[in-house]
């Protein structure tokens, strides 16, 4: 049984001016999403700005959200490190605070070989019981799991069930499922590809997008698994202006802009992220009432 079906977000980290996690908003956002379609909360990965975070605090914000989320829907915890000793640690400590999931990213900067991923993922496997989702970004680890190695992983380690699939190559993807006979909960990394992947057998998508519009991308899988494919489509096809926006600096530059703009501001990012340019401001805006979002 997959940790989730839909739409899971990739949620944003509030931030106080002196740069200090706002958990008095981080709950506001987690009951917004639980009230509003939102199928998982995925807390402290790449939109999460976990890479700026030290480990206390990046344990604690995902303690905090299992917390506050109080069973309503699942948590899981971005818990990936470049070194394998610290992913264990992480992914031990989320799994004693009752993460229904684990997102580890690829190793990056030292990057991996294809045995050296196997290597990574069966030892932090093998410390927890908690099901594992992989986390595969090259255009940002510079390291991309390759079909064989994924189904060698979830063919040989049973708590390694998935695989956040953001590489944008939907033929990978394909031998992805080939190579496993589908026995992979697949999500989409990327909200410009969440239907087609959905079409190869794909269980939902960890998604930037959610965190504006959650009830809509949780719709546009949901129309899928009820076999309304064309209103799935549609809905695909109308959000990718905005999606578009959603990327048009370094996520989550853009994504914190736009909530600022719905009147959720989660205050600013930490370096070297920098404010989204005037310029992208207002195209971001217009894609954000194009898509029928109310600004403030």
């Amino acid at each position: 049984m997959a940790i989730f079906k839909g739409a899971g977000v990739a949620i944003v980290t509030p931030f106080k001016e002196d740069e200090s996690i706002d958990y008095d908003r981080l709950d506001e956002l987690i009951n917004f999403h639980c009230e509003n379609g939102t199928d998982s909360i995925i807390i402290c990965g790449t939109t999460g700005e976990s890479a700026t975070m030290t480990e206390e605090e990046h344990l604690e914000c995902v303690k905090f959200t299992i917390e506050r989320t109080k069973g309503r829907i699942p948590v899981i915890a971005g818990t990936g490190s470049n070194c394998t000793r610290t992913a264990v640690e992480m992914s031990r400590e989320a799994e004693s605070y009752g993460a229904d999931g684990l997102l580890l990213v690829t190793p990056y900067y030292n990057k991996a070989t294809q045995a050296g991923l196997i290597a990574h993922y069966t030892a932090v496997a093998k410390e927890v019981k908690t099901p594992i989702i992989m986390y595969s970004v090259a255009s940002r680890t510079g390291c991309n799991i390759e079909p064989a190695t994924v189904a060698a992983l979830v063919n040989n380690v049973e708590n390694i069930v998935g695989i956040k699939e953001a590489s944008g190559n939907i033929g990978q993807v394909a031998r992805i499922m080939a190579l496993t006979d589908g026995n992979i909960d697949l999500y989409s990394g990327n909200d410009d590809q969440i239907v087609p992947l959905l079409s190869l057998g794909g269980k939902g998508v960890i998604s930037v997008l959610s965190n504006i519009a959650p009830r809509e991308t949780h719709d546009m899988c949901e129309k899928f698994f009820e076999g309304d494919v064309k209103g799935s489509a549609e809905l695909q096809l109308r959000a990718l202006p905005l999606v578009d926006q959603l990327f048009c600096e370094v996520n989550p530059i853009p994504v914190k802009k736009a909530m600022q703009l719905i009147g959720m501001d989660c205050g600013g990012l930490r370096m070297p992220l920098t404010e989204l340019t005037k310029v992208h401001e207002e195209s971001l805006a217009r894609a954000m009432k194009d898509f029928g979002l109310k600004l403030v």
